[in-house]
């Protein structure tokens, strides 16, 4: 193997390098009067984007981090609307075998998309209905797929413990997450308003959730 030499002063160390980062948060983003596993999902969502500045943007209903906490523990499934946030997930972190669904891509998608007159991200969500209730549905790229899952609520359909809305664009994101803190579905959510979003921000949030679950720190 060749001898690999460094030319660039850069952090090297993985632990360091997490640890620094989670401390610019705590020093750049004031958390005072936010639970501790609150905190938690708060800085690993800014962490995954690097923006401390969306953090007045971050909506949370009350108590989520305990639903999500509680629900990971039951061993809660975690619906996920596309494989990016699925992967996102960082496994070994989950309290306990939680089932990663994710149905974007089942091959009767695009068939009943076109019955439905919607998108493939949005019937995806129908797929969800069997297995959704009291799991948690965790939304990262598609406006339409969590307008769905509101309206699906809203007619009487089963609901998830809690929902992570972080649907990203320009072209409904904001409008959906919108609809997310207002609807009277009585679900927690947590989300970000406005334009941005995304998976990685989507993902880092249930991370956060899943650390919070086991004690663990940030």
């Amino acid at each position: 193997m060749t001898d690999h030499k460094f030319t660039y002063d850069y952090i090297r160390e993985p632990e360091l390098i997490y640890e620094k980062s989670f401390w610019t948060v705590a020093e750049e983003v004031d958390l005072l009067g936010v639970s501790k596993k609150l905190g938690q999902i708060i800085t690993r969502i800014i962490h995954s984007c690097g923006m401390p500045e969306i953090y007045p943007d971050i909506a949370a209903s009350n108590g989520v981090e305990k639903t999500l906490i509680a629900a990971l523990n039951k061993g809660a499934p975690i619906f996920c609307d596309c494989e990016m946030v699925r992967r996102g997930i960082i496994t070994r972190l989950l309290p306990t075998e939680n089932d990663l669904i994710c149905t974007l891509n089942d091959p009767t998608v695009p068939a009943l998309a076109k019955s439905m007159g919607t998108t493939r991200s949005a019937a995806a969500v129908e797929l969800w209905e069997p297995s959704l209730d009291g799991g948690i549905a965790v939304f990262g790229n598609a406006p339409t797929a969590l307008f769905h899952l509101i309206e699906m609520i809203e007619q009487g359909g089963p609901k998830p413990a809690a929902i992570i809305g972080f649907p990203v664009g320009f072209v409904g994101a904001a409008e959906s997450k919108e609809a997310l803190s207002k609807a009277s579905i009585d679900v927690p959510f947590i989300t970000l308003h406005g334009r941005k979003g995304g998976s990685a921000m989507a993902a880092a949030a249930l991370n956060g959730a899943a650390v919070a679950s086991r004690g663990g720190n940030v």
